[in-house]
């Protein structure tokens, strides 16, 4: 990685391609000479470990590319950093981290909003990763500083940019974590900053940007969040707020609009706001009679008794006209008239009803 002419991308294809470091260090010369150019001054063995003991002696560590203790979520991009120097609590990299981004000179209303959202985004148990830049950077990393927040600057891991910051990153030394991909003593340059802000976007779940003009660094957080398939937020402005019209464009574009802490978790979080009901157990039961009778059948008490009561009256209970089911001598129609029941002819069989009371005759 510290070769001239390799950058991450160069690296893995170099590695897939041969299969091992030392093969593919000892096919760098003739790749460079097939291809018309000039072979690169390869680091020796004893750079590297120069170098190494460097950064221990510091109190950071390398993460290499591969290795348990690199983020997950940032191995999955194809320019993923090889190698990364970490200082601070390693375990942060084992929590799932959301980054905010925003202007370096952001209103007071937006840095206290951005401060308020990382301090409850990390009761919510979620990292908050930043660029450790002026503005909204500074005050995320303040309001999660107790909670656990990831700051990743664009030089050496041991120089601080901007200057005012220098107490700032020290804590994070302490309370927090420093990730730099450049090697120590490396002043940050403006090519650096697109190569940091890869690294936020591609270990966090997703980016919150709280505010940003038309065309600044973090609308490219945005953009590099997007196209690694993270989920892009922002916080919206005034539109007369030249510092607010990023936001607004991200959100015109697709990105979700977020107010508060509650939206963030429930955009990287979906299934964990469903509302789920209590583990329950069904045992059958069988339901008893609150008789001792179980059968469908009417019992013989219950039948004697509705044949007394229908033969109380003359009158037959069904008030409309048509056959009669009874086998009463008379009864009144609804209208007054008596009706007579008809006879069986001397020669004919009984009626259809075979057996039961033939249909009365009105008169």
């Amino acid at each position: 990685m510290r070769t001239p002419g390799i950058g991450p991308v160069t690296f893995r294809q170099l590695i897939a391609r041969f299969g091992s470091p030392s093969a593919a260090l000892a096919a760098v010369p003739d790749l460079a000479r097939r291809g018309g150019g000039k072979a690169p001054a390869l680091r020796t063995r004893d750079d590297a470990q120069r170098e190494i003991a460097k950064v221990e002696k510091f109190g950071a560590r390398f993460l290499a590319l591969g290795q348990g203790l690199y983020p997950p979520l940032l191995a999955e991009l194809e320019d993923a950093p090889p190698l990364l120097i970490a200082r601070g609590d390693l375990k942060l990299l084992d929590r799932q981290s959301i980054s905010i981004v925003g202007a370096r000179n952001a209103s007071a209303a937006a840095c206290r909003f951005a401060r308020g959202l990382a301090h409850e985004l990390g009761h919510e148990g979620l990292a908050v990763v930043s660029g450790l830049a002026r503005g909204i950077d500074s005050s995320a990393h303040d309001g999660a500083l107790d909670t656990g927040t990831i700051g990743v600057i664009a030089g050496g891991i041991d120089v601080f940019y901007p200057p005012e910051n220098e107490a700032r990153q020290k804590s994070l030394y302490e309370s927090g974590l420093v990730l730099a991909e450049m090697p120590l003593g490396t002043e940050p340059r403006a090519r650096h900053f697109p190569y940091r802000n890869r690294i936020i976007a591609g270990m966090s779940s997703g980016t919150v940007v709280v505010e940003a003009a038309p065309r600044s660094g973090s609308l490219i957080t945005a953009r590099l969040a997007a196209e690694a398939g993270r989920e892009v937020m922002a916080v919206p402005g005034s539109p007369l707020d030249p510092r607010a019209q990023g936001c607004n464009l991200l959100i015109r574009d697709g990105a979700t609009l977020v107010q508060n802490a509650a939206d963030v978790v429930e955009a990287i979080r979906p299934y964990q706001t469903q509302v789920r009901s209590e583990h329950t157990t069904y045992e059958h039961r069988p339901r008893r009679c609150s008789t001792a009778r179980t059968s469908l059948r009417p019992s013989k008490r219950s039948s004697d008794r509705r044949r007394s009561q229908s033969t109380k009256s003359s009158a037959c209970p069904v008030l409309q006209p048509g056959p009669c089911r009874r086998r009463c001598s008379r009864w009144t129609s609804p209208g007054g008239s008596t009706a007579t029941p008809a006879t069986r002819s001397a020669s004919g069989p009984l009626d259809e009803h075979q057996g039961r009371s033939p249909p009365y005759a009105y008169a």
